[in-house]
This record gives structure tokens, C-alpha cells and sequence, in this order.
């Protein structure tokens, strides 16, 4: 497996007058790499994500709002709000430049092998971001500009999203919708931030809410009744990836969900066994997950799953 880390990540923070100290903040890295560190060496690689360029983002973003986000984001000391609770510094755009760069890298080692799997312990988030829009920590969708990476750069005809996370993944949504080559799948409570999903915007968006206090046992029912499992046999994605959040574990206070890091394990092995097995191309993507300890528990059972063989 190859992990993608990069010093520059810590360094960006949010700031947020209601929240504090802000959720999303740069020590979720550090539980990710305890994560990391109780994961068998001989398992994986670690890579320097490389910097994305300005363009790389025009695959998923109108490219005035990129160029004011590149033109306004701080360069020096200081912070620009963006969003109620997303905010720049002077680190954040590099920081942004290296999730999309090491995504898209992690995007063509996996589809060139013999690497199959990669993960990206990074941020920011992404999937809160919309074409025009920051929102929920995100400032660029980290996972839409993967997949129009493989599909525009790889000429890939089938590239599945699925998104597990307390909040459903607006942005990407809006981003993929009717989009032939892509399918979102997507689980999240509802209602609830942000409010959106249900109805899905397109019938390649394939919404599976989760009512508040759902538990592990209530979240494999609902996800093996929907129509996941048969689409994903049937597309049969050239590449997966995953938009993987971890706050709807019951630890986390950011949501309603009682999930434990054992149900994070099983989506992460049913979906890849729908959508091919071992020999799948499979890129995963850090969202959220806010209380540390199940962050690191709920990362490591990620990754022991979606390690081949």
C-alpha cells in the first residue's frame, strides 16, 4: 500500500468562533499516523505527495472561483474566512496543492501497479467543496478532481466514489451529477448537515441516509437493502475511491451515529469486493473524524481492510 504524508499538512487551521478548539484541526494527522504506526511496516510505502498545479483544480472547479481562492488565500501571516467554519492561512494552499497532487499521483500508481492500494493522510477535507464554493472544512474537492484526473488523463469510462461520513458529500454531488463516467455512492445521517442528498441530484448519486442513533448493526442492514452491492457488480469501476470519513463513530460528537470502527472495516471489504476484489485499483481519501482515539482506531481497521493479501 502506498500512504501519502506530507509536514505541510499539519499547518493549515481553521478558525471558528463557536467551536474551539476547532474540530478539524491539525491533530487529527497525528492520530491518522498513530494509526499509521500501528500498521505492519512491511505493508506499506510512504510517499511525499507531489504539489499540485492551479489547472489540476479546473477538472472539478470553475476557474474564477479557483483563481480567487489562489489570488486570495493568505501568503504571509494572517487568516481569511471563507465558509462559517473554513478558514485559510498561509499554509493552506500548499497544504491543498499536495492532497491534489498526492491523490492524482496515488490515482496513477495504482492504475499503472503493480500498487494497488493508497491511502492520503492529509489534509484538508474535500467533500463539502462545490464547483464554486467552500463549505464544511473544504475548501477543494479532493476526490472529484481524482476522478476527473483518471477519467480526462487515463481515459477511464468508470470510476466509482463511495463516501462514508456522518455528513453526506455535498460538493462531490453536485460536481458528478449526471456525469456517465462516475457513480457516487453515499451513506450519511439524515437529516442533517448538510441537509442535502435525499433526493439524490441525478440517478448516478446513490443516497443510503442513516436515521440519528443508527448503529453498526442498523448501518449493514441499510447498506446490503440499497442497490450499493448489484450497481457496483454491474458498473464494474475501472477505480475506486473512497471519501473516508470516520465521524459517525459513537465516540465522535460531531454526529448522532453510533459506528464502531469494526463497521468501517466491513464497508470498506464489501465494497471492494462488489466492485472487483483484490486486483481493483483503490485510492482512499481522508474526510472526517474528529474524536482522536477512534480516528486512529477507525483508520487503522480502514486500512488492515483494504490491504491485499
Amino acid at each position: 500500500m502506498l500512504i501519502y504524508s506530507h509536514p505541510v499538512c499539519w499547518k493549515h487551521e481553521n478558525e471558528n468562533d463557536v467551536m474551539l478548539p476547532h474540530p478539524e484541526r491539525p491533530e487529527r494527522l497525528d492520530a491518522v499516523m498513530a494509526a499509521i504506526d500501528r500498521f505492519p511496516a512491511d505493508r506499506y510505502q510512504r510517499l511525499e505527495p507531489p504539489l499540485a498545479d492551479k489547472a489540476d483544480y479546473e477538472l472539478a472547479h470553475d476557474p474564477r472561483y479557483v483563481d480567487a481562492i489562489f489570488t486570495q488565500a493568505p501568503k504571509d501571516f494572517g487568516v481569511l474566512r471563507v465558509d462559517g467554519d473554513t478558514s485559510l492561512n498561509e499554509y493552506t494552499l500548499d497544504a491543498s496543492r499536495r492532497v491534489v497532487g498526492g491523490a492524482m499521483d496515488a490515482v496513477d500508481r495504482v492504475l499503472a501497479g503493480p500498487d494497488r492500494r493508497a491511502f492520503l493522510a492529509t489534509r484538508p477535507p474535500g467533500h463539502h467543496a462545490a464547483p464554486c464554493q467552500p463549505a464544511g472544512f473544504c475548501v477543494f474537492n479532493n476526490v472529484a478532481i481524482a476522478a476527473y484526473h483518471a477519467i480526462r488523463h487515463h481515459g477511464l469510462e468508470r470510476v466509482a466514489i463511495v463516501d462514508f461520513d456522518v455528513h453526506h458529500g455535498d460538493g462531490t454531488e453536485q460536481i458528478v451529477a449526471n456525469s456517465a463516467p462516475v457513480r457516487l455512492f453515499s451513506c450519511f445521517q439524515h437529516p442533517y448537515y448538510p441537509y442535502s442528498g435525499i433526493p439524490p441530484l441525478a440517478d448516478n448519486c446513490l443516497p443510503v441516509p442513516l436515521e440519528n442513533l443508527t448503529d453498526g448493526e442498523g448501518f449493514r442492514r441499510a447498506i446490503r437493502d440499497s442497490v450499493w452491492f448489484d450497481t457496483l457488480a454491474e458498473f464494474q469501476p475501472q477505480l475506486l475511491l473512497f471519501s473516508a470519513g470516520f465521524d459517525a463513530h459513537k465516540q465522535d460528537l460531531l454526529g448522532g451515529l453510533l459506528l464502531l470502527e469494526e463497521d468501517f472495516a466491513w464497508i470498506t471489504r464489501e465494497v471492494i469486493a462488489a466492485a472487483g476484489g483484490d486486483d481493483l485499483p483503490v485510492v482512499s481519501l481522508l474526510e472526517g473524524g474528529y474524536d482522536l482515539q477512534a480516528l486512529e482506531d477507525s483508520v487503522l481497521a480502514h486500512l488492515t481492510a483494504l490491504d491485499v493479501g
